[in-house]
């Protein structure tokens, strides 16, 4: 397999001094930056220009004619896209500036200093990436809905909901970005899945390599992503590589990163900014252009306020963040992934596909699913595991519900006006009668329940006979 150059579209270098170009030459492959074109005939680069797509164009300012000024308006004008980077003498500071004003996005000093150098062209690469990632952002926005079709990327992530497919088309939209990408929601809501899917989509050649580091410390951490040389700690027989290195032209996929210590912290960011590690033992430093994509169910910025995480790092992986909504506000997808788990469940346990009561839907609505799609499959394989006649049995479901809510619960504590599910009267302005309390409450019941009486009982803790009695008595309950 052909190692994939870094970055994809080749960086153009124009100087009129061989030895210039050997240098720049140089001082790219050593910062990782191997897909490079150097022009020592200004004439030629509008050639080379035209033919390739560009990263990036270095231009020396003073060159036989055209000079590198000409070469700029000319670029500025029909290929206002490719950021130009100058490079001048000392003396020529104004001829710079002026440069500035025509369209070049930096420029550099003579003698210059490699480091100093790398960092900005890396900025400017960084530009380059974030006006492509503009452009298809502004496509798929102004793309119509009804014209979008998932791609098949993500064939895993059953969903008809409206807000999902924006996500899907983000993911698009920045899926060949070399930045990392923030994935953030709740346990069990599929992260993993949109992580697989943004690196099918990014077009890389190398693997998917997942990690998770909850409970990980820093020093098993280093070793599992960066590896280690022999004799580096006790146990050490033999060289080797870390995660980092088997994602190398892939994706590393790092789960759980609110998890992650501070002075792993510090290693990462390091990874993220400078794209180099050292493995255990090993004081050389390596290059990696893996693609890093993380996710935590954590809020990052409430980690932040308790020093638990680094703001740096927050900001370096935020770049592009993805947050995945909770199943409870997607109810509509509720009957395509139970229609999704019996076909796939039943094949697996080699069982005829069950068929199931309507009401079944309604009761799993009624449900805020803390454990979100991960949960619900967990209660699709129980139900299909123990069913025995052609329609599915609603029992599993009714008991899983009520040994993990204590029945059904409109919401979960967290999305409640207060502290906890018990506080949600706090903030009441018009505090209600009891009698006016019990009929909202009645009312919202029947609502969640589709008029499903039986559901509707669980949701308020009576039984089905008591609820029915009330709303005999209070017949306007029902209208």
């Amino acid at each position: 397999m052909a190692k994939e150059l870094y970055p994809r579209n080749p960086v153009l270098v124009v100087d009129d001094e061989a030895k210039a170009l050997r240098s720049y030459e140089m001082a790219f492959l050593t910062s990782g930056i191997d897909n490079i074109i150097t022009c020592e005939d200004s004439r030629e680069a509008l050639n080379i220009v035209a033919a390739k797509e560009l990263e990036l164009v270095i231009l020396d300012m003073i060159m036989p004619p055209p000079s590198g000024v000409e070469l700029l308006r000319r670029l500025s004008e029909e290929y206002p896209q490719i950021p130009v980077i100058m490079v001048t003498g000392a003396g020529e500071v104004e001829s710079a500036v002026e440069c500035m004003k025509i369209g070049a996005v930096d420029f550099i000093l003579k003698p210059i200093n490699t480091e100093g150098f790398i960092g900005r062209v890396k900025k400017a690469m960084e530009l380059r990436e974030l006006q492509r990632e503009n452009v298809r952002l502004q496509h798929s926005i102004l793309g119509r809905e009804s014209d979008f079709k998932p791609h098949a990327a993500f064939a895993a992530i059953v969903t008809a909901d409206r807000g999902m497919y924006s996500i899907f088309r983000y993911c698009e939209a920045i899926a060949r970005s070399r930045q990392p990408v923030l994935i953030t929601g709740e346990t069990g809501v599929g992260k993993e899945l949109f992580a697989h899917a943004i690196h099918q989509l990014s077009g890389s050649t190398g693997e998917f390599v997942a990690v998770n580091i909850a409970g990980v410390d820093d020093t098993m951490l280093s070793d599992m992503l960066f590896g280690h040389r022999k004799g580096a700690f006790t146990g050490a027989v033999e060289n080797r590589s870390g995660m980092i290195e088997r994602a190398a032209d892939g994706t590393l996929f790092m789960d759980e990163i609110g998890d992650l210590y501070i002075a792993s912290q510090v290693k990462l960011l390091r990874l993220l900014q400078e794209r180099e590690f050292s493995p255990l033992g090993d004081d050389n430093l390596y290059r990696s252009n893996a693609r890093i994509l993380l996710a935590t169910h954590h809020n990052l910025v409430e980690l932040q306020k308790n020093s638990c995480f680094r703001k740096d790092l927050y900001y370096r992986i935020a770049t592009h963040h993805i947050h995945i909504p909770p199943l409870r506000k997607r109810k509509g997808d509720i009957a395509l992934l139970v229609d999704h788990f019996l076909q796939r469940i039943s094949a697996e346990l080699g069982k005829k596909v069950p068929s199931y009561p309507p009401e079944l839907i309604t009761l799993l609505k009624s449900y805020h699913f803390p454990g979100n799609i991960r949960e619900l499959e967990s209660m699709m394989y129980d139900a299909v595991m123990n069913h025995q006649s052609k329609m599915l049995s609603m029992r599993v479901f009714i008991e899983h519900i009520n040994r993990n809510a204590g029945g059904v619960s409109p919401l979960p504590a967290n999305e409640t006006n207060g502290d906890n599910g018990s506080d949600w009267a706090v903030n009441l302005e018009n505090f209600p009668t009891l009698k006016q309390a019990t009929e909202c409450l009645v009312r919202e019941a029947l609502r969640r329940a589709e008029g499903n009486q039986s559901i509707a009982a669980k949701m308020l803790g009576v039984t089905p006979q008591a609820l029915s009695a009330r709303l005999k008595k209070h017949a306007d309950f029902a209208e």
